[in-house]
């Protein structure tokens, strides 16, 4: 009997490792699809938001929720905003306001509320009681949609990762029981014991995905070493989410990426080869990014940006429909995640994508701001050449130049020059063939070593 108690014990605390503290809110098991928010219902929330008054952000910052509620499936029914320096420590919301936005919530019978910033382990508590509702934070969602949207095992694994680390410091939340006893004598004992069970477990299976993602991360390793000693070039795009990287990925190489208007559709990397004009490029797209990007998705997606972090050259995609101020504000976040990662001093051509969206003045005017930016859409095709010309560049220039003179019993090097260099210029001379190219440099170092044991001179 004891060990049967044990066990369901156990089972229970496992099932509650990906799941915050709900306060005094009746559990709805209907509400949730394998830990996620359901999709096929869509859920009625609330938005809540502090923010300093006068804050230019705010409608941004509101609408960009909107967007990643839209996502997770979630239709927001009332958003909420008191506007003070910062955020109520306790309650987040000041006592008038809470006492406001619980007499509101009666009206609308909400299903989750979601506050626009992330709130400590301690609000989200303290809500939960006084709402008598599941209250969760943007960092939340964001994990939520990247768990409805990773698709292959090393991204499934990440996403997980992410979230037991986002959750572990939310877990005596699921005991709060303890705390109405008052603490000190009486309140020790199976309860505490079964906090730092739970922990333990949500660390031991932390522990088991990072070793799985270290051996994902080797083979992948060797891929990456593969392409790197190809010496073919590689151009990473990197931007916003949203801002057209996808459909941009499928326009230049046909790699039938999803494109759907999402945030964070695309979180798996792809990489295909573009080519044009006998000139080949490999051509990366990793998930897209966001202000305030949660560091637990940083950090568990480092691995996967290592594309950025080895590229030639990375190609800023950025939402050229956007306001001017609305841009600034996500290149900016572009910037931070790249130095994060690694990637700051990576040469970088910002690429304007969906100006079929602006008329002719715009246009001009965005190209008065930004000369050296490349106006395209991906999707109607206008100004996809020159961006086509500019990946073509990017491989002639990693290219090695090589001049060499080839004796005529070594045809066989003069054929392989043809078979992959460009820019071929062929002397016949006496006793061979002075030829002057651009190799890719695997093969120039190879051909070189070739014929100076063959007895051939440069």
């Amino acid at each position: 009997m004891a060990n049967s108690k044990r066990q369901r014990g156990r089972e229970a605390a496992e099932n509650e490792l990906q799941r915050t503290y709900r306060g005094d809110a009746e559990p709805d098991e209907s509400e949730r699809v394998d830990g996620h928010f359901s999709t096929e219902k869509r859920e009625i929330g609330m938005v809540i938001a502090s923010l300093p008054s006068g804050d230019e952000e705010e409608a941004d910052r509101l609408a960009e929720l909107r967007e990643l509620l839209k996502t997770a499936g979630v239709e927001v029914a009332h958003v909420m905003v008191q506007h003070r320096e910062r955020p109520d420590p306790k309650t987040y919301f000041g006592k008038g306001k809470l006492d406001e936005l619980i007499e509101e919530k009666r009206g609308i019978h909400p299903d989750v509320i979601v506050a626009e910033g992330e709130l400590t382990p301690s609000q989200q508590r303290h809500l939960e009681d006084r709402l008598k509702l599941r209250v969760v934070d943007r960092t939340a969602v964001i994990l939520d949609i990247f768990a409805q949207h990773a698709t292959s095992a090393e991204g499934k694994l990440q996403v997980e990762l992410a979230q037991l680390d986002y959750s572990y410091a939310r877990q005596e939340g699921l005991w709060q029981h303890l705390e109405r006893l008052g603490g000190g004598v009486g309140t020790r004992g199976p309860g505490e014991s079964q906090l730092e069970s739970d922990r333990r477990l949500i660390r031991s299976r932390m522990g088991a995905l990072k070793t799985r993602l270290k051996e994902l991360e080797r083979t992948r390793g060797v891929m990456r070493r593969r392409r790197l000693d190809a010496g073919v070039p590689r151009v990473a795009l990197a931007g916003y989410t949203n801002a057209g990287k996808s459909t941009l990925m499928n326009a230049l190489t046909g790699a039938g990426v999803s494109v759907n208007d999402a945030l964070f559709e695309t979180l798996d990397p792809t990489v295909r080869t573009f080519e044009h004009e006998g000139m080949q490029v490999l051509l990366s797209d990793t998930v897209g990014f966001i202000r305030h990007l949660p560091h637990e998705l940083v950090a568990a997606f480092r691995s996967t940006l290592d594309e950025a972090i080895d590229a030639h050259l990375i190609l800023h995609v950025a939402d050229a429909s956007a306001s001017d101020r609305r841009r600034f504000e996500q290149s900016g976040a572009v910037d931070e995640v790249l130095a994060d990662i690694g990637a700051a001093e990576t040469p970088r051509t910002l690429v304007l994508n969906k100006v079929d969206l602006l008329s002719p003045d715009q246009r001009d005017e965005l190209r008065d701001q930004l000369p050296d930016a490349i106006q395209v859409s991906a999707a109607s095709g206008e100004g996809m050449e020159e961006l086509r010309q500019l990946l073509v560049q990017i491989a002639r220039e990693q290219l090695t130049e090589i001049e060499l003179f080839i004796p005529y019993s070594r045809g066989d090097l003069v054929s392989a020059i043809y078979a992959v260099g460009r820019d071929i210029v062929q002397e016949s001379e006496e006793k061979g063939s002075r030829i002057r190219a651009r190799l890719p440099p695997a093969d120039a170092h190879r051909l070189q070593q070739d014929l100076a044991s063959g007895g051939g001179r440069a």
